[in-house]
């Protein structure tokens, strides 16, 4: 069974591509990417790397020629990539793709604020009405991102937030491409909804513990409501919209963590990669050497 994997050169499908191909013939593996030379690696190894870029249509079907399933990773541009999706998604479609695996994130329905939502609902309900088989892995927010903000912390000696009481289950990026691959290449997973989560749901109070335990140093959490907190995050009336996007989209993920839209804690990590998910405390051990 030939499969394709979009994304191949970011940091999660890379890893992906590099589980799928630890477990099956490197021929049946076809990669995708809007820079083919930086899988050279992997075409030496046998893989098909095909250049396919979700902004220009046109290179899609193509580059899906020939798979039978894909890994549809999710695209960083919010503004596009609704209308990115779905013409990946018409593409492998069109190129006769039968099964369709997307990376999504939790409850991305209305109104969860979190500003990735809506373009992962939308996707997800393209996909349902393709007419082609499909499986959702809804990512929760990833634990690697939680050592800069760590570091941060300790180094203010305060952890500034807007996630009110709300929890998350932290994932490692691992364990993300480890479920992706899984599914990639396992059966019995037509039509089904994974919640990706770390096995253990951290506050911002946890948060401060955690990181003043692993970094030797006092980290308390301090709330904010959400206009402090992005004048906080430099967001302000700095007049430099880049920095303030940026504080915005932040926000928008604490919001939807107050809001309980982040809460999801499974087991479905270990479901489907018959190990246990990486902890967020493995993942912040790094925090140890810069004591």
């Amino acid at each position: 069974m030939k499969l394709v994997i979009t994304g191949a050169s970011g940091q999660l499908g890379r890893r992906a591509a590099e589980l799928v191909l630890a477990a099956a013939a490197a021929e049946d593996v076809i990669l995708t990417t809007r820079t083919p030379e930086a899988l050279a690696s992997f075409a030496a190894r046998g893989a098909a790397v095909r250049r396919a870029d979700f902004a220009e249509p046109r290179t899609l079907s193509a580059a899906f020629a020939g798979a039978e399933r894909m890994l549809l990773v999710s695209a960083t541009d919010l503004a596009t990539r609704t209308a990115q999706h779905r013409a990946a998604i018409d593409a492998a479609n069109a190129a006769g793709v039968r099964h369709v695996i997307y990376t999504s994130g939790l409850r991305p329905e209305r109104p969860n604020p979190a500003a990735v939502a809506a373009s992962h609902y939308a996707t997800e309900q393209a996909l349902a009405q393709s007419g082609m088989a499909w499986t959702v892995l809804r990512n929760s927010l990833y634990a690697d991102y939680q050592l800069p903000e760590a570091e941060r912390a300790l180094h203010a000696g305060v952890l500034v937030h807007n996630r009110g009481r709300g929890a998350v289950a932290y994932v490692a990026r691992e364990d993300c491409a480890a479920a992706a691959a899984a599914v990639l290449l396992g059966d019995g997973h037509d039509g089904a909804v994974y919640d990706i989560t770390g096995s253990e749901a951290f506050t911002a109070d946890d948060l401060a513990a955690l990181y003043a335990e692993l970094g030797g140093r006092p980290v308390r959490a301090q709330a904010l409501d959400d206009a402090a907190f992005v004048a906080a995050l430099g967001g302000g009336a700095t007049g430099d919209d880049h920095l303030r996007y940026g504080a915005e989209l932040v926000a928008s993920f604490g919001r939807s963590i107050r809001e309980g839209y982040m809460s999801a804690c499974t087991d479905h990590v270990a479901i489907l990669t018959e190990r246990p998910p990486r902890s967020l405390r493995q993942t912040l051990a790094p925090l140890r050497a810069t004591r």
